[in-house]
């Protein structure tokens, strides 16, 4: 099941912003806070679908979102991610 209104269940919810919108090493743990999160799938297609360009979002960084990108450029995301999530009942990770 997709969730629409995902940002309110974000594991991230409580984190400052300036946690997660950090540069090298630092991504790396923005990035665990994501691990356990229920609503990364939703998250990453957000981030994804808008090109949103800085941070960590659904537990990728910018570089990892741009070479998914680049791979598919014209994806819908939250499509491509939810067919994934639906076909295993495993959140996906892109």
């Amino acid at each position: 099941m997709w969730v629409e209104d995902w940002a309110p269940r974000a594991a991230c919810k409580s984190q400052q912003p300036d946690q997660l919108f950090v540069r090298g090493a630092e991504q790396n743990k923005a990035k665990q806070v994501c691990t356990s999160c229920l609503v990364r799938t939703e998250c990453l297609a957000e981030a994804l679908d808008n090109q949103i360009e800085w941070g960590v979002w659904g537990g990728m960084t910018e570089r990892e979102r741009r070479a998914l990108l680049r791979r598919r450029p014209n994806a819908s995301w939250r499509k491509v991610l939810e067919d994934a999530r639906d076909s295993t009942g495993v959140p996906a990770q892109a």
